[in-house]
């Protein structure tokens, strides 16, 4: 029997690449999205097995929704080998503007509470099996805040610690946690940035290196590994350095701009 891998946020972008990337692999596929027309139509356009993938739909930020969701999948198609929380929202706030408070909380609902919804269904079963793998989509933004990237910055930075944590709590059980930090990849997300985005990556080329990452148990990754060396110097540079270089960088687009 072919493994199984869960995939959230699988209608377009890193998802849909990393579904492809797992099919052409030889596994079957749980794709699950917002989209499911869009996303069904996508996977006959591809031309996949009707027999190696199914999808469901369910939205992330509804804990009941996609709790529920990971239960029907393993009730259908069994227990995924690999889970990967892929689904998130990137846009711009500004503190200054009340109504971008709803906006910083719909971050955290689909980046952080969505993450361990995802996961939640997966944990008990796969530490009684005694194998599996939660993998967590980060992001180079999560290593240091940026202007205009307060919710979303401040989200992959959590979902570091939060993968982190998830790790040491399912080591014990032989259940791994991989923890995936994109730079900039061409998708329709990073499209509408204003910024220069260095190292810009197709999300096929992603996908491969991430599928690779995620095979090996790495504990964290960043793709390419271009950025990981910038992540590294971001870390490292003092505040006020830091805060110099940040003078005039172009904001992230708050919603409807």
């Amino acid at each position: 029997m072919p493994r199984l891998v869960y995939i959230t946020g699988a209608s377009s972008g890193i998802g849909q690449a990393l579904a492809l990337q797992y099919y052409q692999e030889g596994w079957s596929l749980a794709l699950v999205a917002r989209r499911v027309e869009e996303l069904t139509a996508w996977a006959e356009s591809q031309r996949l097995a009707p027999s190696r993938w199914r999808v469901y739909r369910a939205d992330v930020s509804d804990i009941a929704d996609i709790t529920a969701t990971g239960r029907r999948c393993i009730e259908e198609q069994g227990l995924p080998d690999v889970v990967i929380a892929n689904a998130g929202i990137s846009i711009g706030m500004d503190t200054a503007v009340e109504e971008d408070l709803a906006v910083m909380q719909r971050i955290y609902a689909t980046n952080n509470v969505g993450m361990a919804a995802t996961f939640q269904p997966f944990v008990t079963p796969m530490r009684e099996r005694r194998s599996g793998t939660l993998v967590g989509i980060a992001s180079v933004a999560g290593v240091r805040g940026l202007p205009g990237h307060g919710a979303y910055s401040s989200s992959k930075a959590a979902v570091f610690t939060y993968c982190e944590s998830l790790r040491g709590e399912c080591r014990p059980d032989g259940v791994r946690v991989v923890t995936i930090a994109p730079g900039y990849i061409d998708t329709p997300l990073t499209r509408q940035n204003r910024y220069r985005m260095p190292f810009l990556m197709q999300p096929e080329a992603f996908a491969k290196r991430a599928f690779e990452a995620i095979e090996a148990g790495a504990r964290v990754r960043f793709i390419p590994w271009q950025m990981g060396v910038v992540a590294r110097v971001m870390h490292v540079l003092p505040g006020a350095v830091f805060d110099r270089l940040l003078v005039g960088r172009p904001r992230k687009h708050r919603q409807g701009e």
